[in-house]
């Protein structure tokens, strides 16, 4: 009896069913409402829309704010006409500075941190309380010659 409760014990347990991962049929293909100007770029740097940046290195990055991350970087400047939470979208690991203003300033505090959706090569967004007016978008610690950015309206 002792002997077939050790084997008993003794015998592996079943494995747990292997984690179900999402098929992605189409990267970007099934992008929310507020998210379909990630697919159509722009030029400028307005809310529904996607711009590719050029980078450069973070150390020659005028105006970079403290606390940003090393390796490339990029900057450009935005408006927001009506006060909301509005979020920046990128294509890559980053950190994402938002500041007042034309030029000086202190970095503005994030409200939420998240993801992209599954299926998409959104990797991250971090959302801002904006109210009226000028802008500059620091992006840092990034790794490659360009980063797709984009603007987000809404929560």
């Amino acid at each position: 009896m002792l002997l077939a409760a050790a084997l008993l014990l003794a015998q592996a347990a079943p494995a747990a069913p292997a984690a179900q991962t999402t098929q992605c049929k189409a990267t970007d293909a099934s992008l929310p409402a507020g998210l379909l100007g990630w697919v159509a770029p722009g030029d400028a740097f307005v809310p529904g829309k996607a711009v590719a940046l050029d980078t450069i290195d973070g150390a020659a990055l005028k105006g970079l704010p403290a606390g940003s991350k090393p390796g490339k970087a990029a900057m450009i400047g935005f408006r927001i006409e009506s006060a909301g939470i509005y979020g920046v979208a990128l294509d890559q690991g980053g950190w994402i500075d938002v500041l007042p203003g034309a030029e000086g300033g202190t970095a503005l505090a994030s409200v939420r941190h998240g993801h992209g959706p599954e299926c998409s090569t959104i990797r991250k967004i971090v959302r801002f309380r904006l109210e009226p007016g000028i802008y500059r978008l620091y992006v840092s610690g990034l790794a490659g010659a360009r980063v797709k950015a984009m603007l987000v309206a809404g929560e």
